[in-house]
């Protein structure tokens, strides 16, 4: 998992809903299942501010704190990265001791392994819908997260003083496809389209067949596939 500056990296997603919460920030394809899901800015700061306020007023985290992600590339893996780096609780991917864990469904058994505090499981299902067994010691994110306010009260404002490195050359309002698979990396799929000011389309299991229709339909300026 990248190292970032949590506050530099809330700022700067603040300042991309800023540009125009009403445009889609975040465009989620997985071309295994059939499934798309679109994310304006300000459906994906609920989520993410939903995510924080869990783990400030559920999990009592801040400042200091470690979270582990064992997630895949995802809108819901985006919400659950942006809402830490609200909090203020860093981020790792590596086994180590942790206050509270994330992980996907299908990592469960590997996340056995892990010491952790609160554990979270998502099962990255079309909609976010609940899992249909949770494990045991385990909540289900997509229940748990939905009974929090969807402002963040403690959320960074003003300029971001943190910006990742762009090896594609990313400019503002650049409409941006990404290949998943090729770009597994938060700071890759993530964090550098919106520092640039750009919209990201998100595929999962890209099915190249469809890949000339899907960038004329979403309007897409950078392939990164």
């Amino acid at each position: 998992m990248v190292e970032v500056s949590a506050d530099g990296i809330a700022r700067m997603f603040a300042a991309a809903i800023r540009r125009d919460p009403t445009r889609p920030l975040l465009t989620w394809y997985d071309d295994a299942t059939g499934e798309r899901t679109e994310l304006s800015g300000a459906t994906l700061d609920n989520w993410v501010a939903k995510t924080a306020n869990l783990l400030v007023d559920g999990a009592g985290l801040g400042e200091g704190d470690r979270a582990g992600v064992l997630l895949p590339p995802h809108w819901q893996t985006a919400a659950v990265l942006l809402g830490c780096w609200a909090a203020g609780v860093e981020v790792t991917a590596e086994q180590q001791p942790v206050d509270v864990l994330f992980a996907a469904e299908g990592r469960i058994a590997e996340a056995a392994g892990w010491s952790a505090g609160d554990r979270y499981a998502l099962s990255l299902h079309p909609l976010a819908l609940p899992m249909r067994d949770v494990p045991a010691g385990w909540q289900d994110y997509t229940v748990a997260v939905r009974a929090y306010g969807d402002v963040f009260a403690a959320y960074p404002r003003g300029a971001s003083d943190w910006h990742p490195a762009d090896p594609f050359g990313l400019v503002p309002g650049d409409r941006v496809l990404i290949d998943a698979g090729r770009h597994p990396d938060p700071r890759d799929w993530l964090l550098v389209p919106l520092a640039a000011g750009a919209s990201i389309v998100l595929c999962g299991n890209l099915d190249r067949a469809k890949l000339a229709d899907r960038i004329a339909s979403e309007q897409v300026t950078r392939d990164l596939s």
